[in-house]
């Protein structure tokens, strides 16, 4: 059960319901992490404009290659289990693709790269060594990529935490909880 309380719909405002509503279009669903963080419309508001930031950083399959590994090295359930999701049905992955973005892996090589480095800046809470950043380069990543990679970490982060917190119910279609 989750551990913070979710407004009851009569309790949200026409705006932050108008924003649950743009998300439940954008999923096929509404995911209950937003309901949520509807108690507070001031933090689901920060948190939909990152998500909407960071979709302008590296390609799609990448920045889900970074959540999915993000969201499995920081334990995260609902995360782990909404970025799958959102992978297999808005992204284009594979179950065999996602399956490897949570340990650190891919069939690619270079999201192989991040899905490793991603979840070194985790462990190390950000202090990578040096072999971390040369092999991240190696695969062909430049300094302001390396920059968006961890914007993306930090970012999921963000709701791997509020999650965590909360330990929010995974109500995610299909993921067996």
């Amino acid at each position: 059960m989750s551990r913070l309380r979710t407004p009851e719909l009569i309790d949200i405002d026409a705006k932050t319901q108008g924003t649950l509503d743009a998300i439940a279009k954008q999923f096929g669903f509404a995911p209950g992490m937003f309901t949520t963080l509807a108690a507070n419309p001031t933090v689901l508001e920060i948190v939909i404009g990152l998500q909407g930031s960071i979709a302008k950083l590296l390609d799609a399959k990448t920045r889900h290659t970074i959540a999915l590994a993000t969201s499995h090295s920081n334990n995260c359930d609902y995360c782990s289990a909404l970025h799958g999701y959102i992978s297999a049905n808005l992204g284009g992955m594979s179950t065999d693709e996602i399956e490897l973005a949570r340990t650190g892996g891919s069939t690619d090589p270079k999201r192989a790269a991040v899905a490793r480095f991603s979840q070194q800046v985790i462990e190390t809470r950000g202090q990578v060594g040096d072999e971390a950043i040369a092999a991240v380069r190696e695969a062909g990543y430049t300094d302001p990529e390396i920059q968006a990679i961890i914007t993306v970490v930090v970012v999921t982060l963000l709701t791997n935490y509020l999650n965590n917190v909360n330990d929010t119910v995974v109500d995610i279609p299909g993921a067996g909880a």
